[in-house]
């Protein structure tokens, strides 16, 4: 009796296993990772593996496929002469060719790999077992028990020797690993099955602008996270660092991720949060079609969700104002007309300067509580009682404007271009301001983000830092009002700024593409629906169940 199936050969070019000839592995299919399963190769002794790293498939047809799993790193070239760093991961499976290579991991980490070729085996004889349990012993490096031979790269038990002394423990063996085959995946599949599914639980809030520090992270909802991440945020930082290694996850910022990921817990449990996306889904559409034609990262969208989740007509108490929220004198910088605008309690009327502003304390717009902490929110009201012209109230008109000024962080200055922090930076600069010191009446905060960066480096000793932001969070979110930084650099609201942000945008990004990806703006966020896209680890409701509670 004869069953055929394809074999994959390979040849490992570094670690452990490049001490070996050409590998037989057992096909169709290999799944290869750190701890890949009972039925997969496993990779021990290699640094910055996943547990389930890589999939190769051999089609009837004997050709061979290598797919990453998830948002693991692989790249493929022609030939393993290459510089691994300059070559992009592969983001779907890609077809393999007698003498390619591969890399799985992240570049300088990992294990290199040629792909020799995919052959068939016919007939499975008595006398010439192969054994899948031999495959671990002859190409893990490790040593390998008397009865076995090695070549061409294929363990073969040979029975024609007699019985050795191991044989009948090995035999136990074999039905032990051929019981874990069967069982092992079993209980993955059950354990997968069990895996956390985030979404909306209760109505609380539209927004959270804080989340605690100790709070636990979802693990599977993290990894995920790696895709948006990568798309929204570090291909951006790489191309404005011209450093393609930025895209690699060992770059990454960490601790900034980790919050992204708490916030993204937090908005996505709240039906007041999918209840706002649905409200304001052609307003939030509007802004992401303008930061692409400008070129800009779309992340940035989420910024007026988190100063007012696209409110047009509303004033902080310190009279920031509509939906990005800039102060007047902000807004008057970025070419916005603001005159005219009436003052509580007086005849007379406010007009911004340009470049001109002399703080809170001495703001004719802003009223301040004379016995109040001038540190506390409490101790401000905005004066502002409307304006003749305002187009802060533009939601186009201030987007551009906003564009501008994000710019001038992003793109125009280049130390912080280089920092492979460069969008956090700069969605960090709408709150604390990017470096007043530049403006003519030589007003400087030692917590905008230019000086805030420079200080942050020579403590560091550093010439640049892609973990910067989130460094910097390190107060918890209720000192505000305090003057104690917590040893950050960056004034405690600002070191909670910027997550919820990002976490805001993953979350449109699944809600619009699930229920309006029929919209040309809303098209792209259809990749992210798929079973193996962070979008499955969140249960986004539909439009239909969010306008039934609206």
């Amino acid at each position: 009796m004869s069953r055929e199936r394809w074999d994959v050969v390979l040849h490992f070019l570094s670690g452990t296993l490049a001490r070996h000839a050409d590998m037989v592995v057992r096909g169709p299919v290999v799944r290869l990772g750190a701890r890949p399963g009972a039925d997969g190769l496993a990779l021990t002794g290699y640094r910055g593996l996943d547990d389930r790293q890589a999939v190769i498939t051999v089609y009837e047809d004997g050709r061979a496929t290598l797919a990453p799993v998830g948002t693991s790193q692989v790249r493929m070239a022609p030939h393993e002469h290459v510089n691994w760093s300059e070559v992009y991961p592969l983001r779907e499976p890609a077809y393999l060719t007698d003498g390619c290579a591969f890399h799985l991991g992240p570049p300088g980490r990992g294990v290199s790999v040629r792909f020799v070729r995919s052959q068939p085996l016919g007939v499975w004889q008595e006398q010439n077992i192969l054994s899948e349990s031999a495959q671990t012993p002859g190409m893990a490096g490790g040593p390998i028990p008397d009865g076995y031979e090695v070549g061409g790269g294929a363990s073969e038990l040979r029975t024609d020797k007699g019985r050795p002394v191991w044989f009948v423990p090995g035999m136990i063996l074999i039905v032990a690993v051929t019981l874990m085959a069967v069982t092992v995946p079993t209980v993955i599949k059950l354990f997968e099955t069990q895996k956390i599914v985030l979404g909306p639980q209760k109505e609380q809030s539209a927004v959270y602008e804080v989340v605690a520090l100790d709070m636990e992270v979802d693990p599977v909802l993290l990894e995920g996270l790696n895709q948006p991440f990568l798309d929204f945020v570090m291909k951006w930082n790489s191309d404005a660092a011209g450093a393609a290694a930025l895209k690699d996850p060992q770059y990454w910022d960490q601790r900034l991720l980790d919050f992204v990921t708490r916030a993204t817990q937090v908005h996505g449990a709240d039906w007041a949060f999918w209840m706002r996306l649905e409200q304001i889904r052609n307003e939030y559409g509007r802004v992401v079609a303008t930061m692409r034609d400008a070129k800009m990262p779309e992340v940035f969208a989420a910024i007026p969700y988190q100063e007012s989740q696209y409110t047009k007509s509303i004033n902080s108490p310190v009279c920031a104002g509509s939906y990005w929220q800039f102060m007047p004198e902000v807004g008057k910088r970025a070419g916005l007309t603001i005159r005219d605008c009436k003052l509580k309690g007086s005849n007379k009327t406010f007009t911004p300067v340009r470049n001109v502003w002399e703080g809170l304390n001495r703001a004719p717009y802003v009223y301040v509580e004379p016995s109040a902490d001038p540190e506390s929110k409490g101790a401000y009201s905005c004066r502002i009682n409307g304006c003749a012209i305002d187009e802060r109230e533009d939601l186009e008109l201030a987007t551009l404007a906003a564009i501008e000024l994000l710019a001038e962080v992003y793109e125009g200055d280049p130390l912080i271009r280089s920092s492979g922090a460069a969008v956090q930076i700069a969605i960090a600069s709408h709150n604390a301001g990017y470096d007043d010191s530049r403006f003519p009446d030589g007003y400087k905060l030692e917590t905008n983000l230019l000086p805030a960066y420079k200080t942050w480096l020579k403590q560091v000793n550093e010439e640049y830092d892609a973990s910067f932001i989130g460094q910097q969070i390190k107060c918890e979110g209720n000192s505000f009002a305090s003057h104690d930084r917590c040893g950050s650099v960056l004034n405690p609201e600002t070191q909670h700024y910027t997550y919820p942000i990002i976490a805001i945008h993953f979350l449109a990004v699944c809600y619009y593409g699930q229920n309006y990806g029929n919209d040309p703006i809303f098209k792209p966020y259809t990749q992210y629906l798929g079973e193996d896209s962070y979008c499955a680890n969140i249960d986004v409701p539909t439009a239909d169940q969010v306008r039934e509670r609206l």
